[in-house]
């Protein structure tokens, strides 16, 4: 949070006068307080302002003018613009070429024949338009004048029964859950296109389509039992009309993230209420089948993200980018002792990187952070000890207290060394929680608990498409649609799994 300064009132000849007495006798103590916060603002307002955790952002250009090897790596291709492959959802059009066809002679040199080419010359056009549409259908009406008999058009066939189908829950909870949009603006937003959409209707929509998709978010809690890797972490969260028992002595709420890592898919998953991310992980993995092995879940060093059930056993891992950034808060007032974690902790997460892009199996990824980055940790480790023990570094200082975190929960930090498929931070979940960040940050809070779960329902649903490379939108219509056989086969109607279903009933492709 932005600190506040103390306002102080002065101009230039007040201040030409303060500094003239000073060359004379010494300051008052009024004029010390004058000079001394002109001084601290103008010095706040010349620093550069960081809003990022890295390397060269946190320490002097003098020390940071040494890249580590992550520092190195190519800029990006492209010029920020979408090609015409990146409009996945856009509607094509063919458009044939008015006068040639294929086969037929070229008018240009009237000796070859022109034939069609592979890849088509695309041509992107985008439009506006309301988020949630609206059609008014007038349906004729005759009145016989002699007997009065009053006769109605049919409706046109497909319109369907319902004024809000399927696709208008699927948009608003997209908006809504997916996108952080309240309620009350996007009423205003449809108000002002001339397609009213209340606040009190939207949540009657969305609400309503909690039950037909409630069997695809216990299928994936289900699934994310059986995950090799679990990450979790909680935010606060606030509900207004939440009953409590009088026994309770609890005052919080929280809205725990959880990701799962089953296979090559990711499913999210979200709870709130007054549990701890560590009680929602156990109520999980009670579900974990018997014969898999122990799995690795990720966390901070909170003991309220830790499972506590009798029963529920886990490889506990802890975030190396948490205790990263116990160092980047002291790097000002350490800068030589940072400027050296920081970079070997710079060279291990490259090696993490490496490990990706040439997308090493967990075995393999395990020899090489064994053979690249277990001597710079072991390096640092020692190096920290050695700090503290020889008095180098006070251990009550912000630095001190930034080792003993790391020295304390040292084997959990680098499990990544000793254990396959160990992750190194836990940041997917970090980056998970925004979702629910950014709804408490726009709405500021859930009304009820029900509410909370139906945002705890579409949240899930929304990132796990997300996740996984696949259209939230479309994946919401069609678990709506297909409610019948969503309930009767779950496990068909997954993210990654839908389509092949929605292929085999319809003969349609999922988008």
């Amino acid at each position: 949070m932005k600190r506040s300064r103390q306002r102080v009132d002065v101009n230039l000849p007040e201040l030409d006068q303060v500094l003239e007495h000073a060359l004379e006798a010494p300051l008052s103590r009024l004029d010390y307080q004058k000079l001394k916060g002109i001084l601290h603002t103008l010095v706040e307002l010349l620093t550069p302002s960081r809003n990022t955790e890295k390397t060269k952002s946190v320490l002097p250009q003098t020390l940071s003018c040494k890249e580590s090897p992550a520092a190195k790596k190519p800029p990006r291709p492209g010029h920020g613009r979408n090609g015409a492959n990146a409009f996945a959802g856009a509607q094509k059009v063919t458009v044939q070429h008015a006068k040639l066809n294929a086969g037929d002679v070229c008018p240009e040199c009237e000796r070859g024949k022109v034939y069609r080419q592979k890849e088509p010359k695309p041509l992107v056009r985008v439009i506006g338009q309301a988020p949630l549409a609206a059609t008014v259908y007038e349906l004729e009406r005759l009145r016989c004048n002699g007997c009065g008999q009053v006769f109605t058009a049919e409706q046109p066939v497909g319109v369907g029964r319902n004024k809000y189908d399927e696709t208008t829950a699927a948009m608003i909870a997209q908006l809504k859950y997916g996108s952080g949009v309240p309620f009350n603006r996007l009423e205003k937003l449809q108000h002002n296109l001339g397609i009213p959409m209340p606040a009190a209707t939207q949540w009657e929509i969305v609400e309503e389509a909690v039950a037909p998709l409630k069997p695809a978010w216990n299928e994936l809690i289900r699934q994310a039992a059986q995950g090799e890797v679990l990450h979790n972490d909680d935010t606060s969260m606030r509900v207004l009309r939440f009953a409590r028992e009088p026994s309770d002595k609890r005052t919080g709420v929280f809205t725990s993230g959880i990701v799962s890592m089953v296979g090559t898919w990711r499913i999210a998953l979200f709870f709130t209420g007054p549990k701890h991310a560590g009680e929602n992980i156990a109520q999980v993995l009670k579900q974990r089948a018997d014969e898999l092995p122990v799995p690795i879940q990720m966390c901070d060093a909170l003991s309220r993200n830790m499972p506590k059930l009798p029963g529920v056993k886990i490889l506990l891992a802890h975030c190396l980018a948490h205790g990263r950034r116990q160092i980047v808060e002291v790097a000002e007032n350490f800068p030589q002792e940072c400027g050296y974690v920081l970079e070997t902790l710079g060279s291990v997460y490259h090696n993490d990187s490496l490990a990706r892009e040439r997308e090493l199996s967990p075995k393999d990824r395990l020899d090489f952070h064994r053979n690249h980055s277990a001597p710079l940790m072991k390096k640092l480790k020692e190096w920290m000890k050695a700090q503290l023990a020889e008095h180098r570094t006070e251990p009550n200082s912000g630095l001190g207290k930034a080792f003993s975190y790391l020295l304390k929960h040292w084997a959990k930090l680098t499990l990544f060394l000793s254990q396959a498929g160990a992750p190194i931070d836990n940041n997917i979940v970090e980056r998970a929680l925004k979702k629910a960040i950014l709804n408490r940050r726009n709405a500021l809070f859930y009304k009820t608990l029900n509410g909370a779960h139906t945002g705890d329902l579409f949240m899930s649903l929304i990132h796990t498409c997300e996740l996984n490379s696949v259209n939230p939108f479309d994946y919401l219509i069609a678990l709506q649609r297909h409610k019948d056989e969503l309930a009767a086969h779950p496990s068909e109607w997954m993210p990654w799994n839908y389509g092949e279903t929605l292929l085999r009933l319809t003969g349609a492709v999922a988008a």
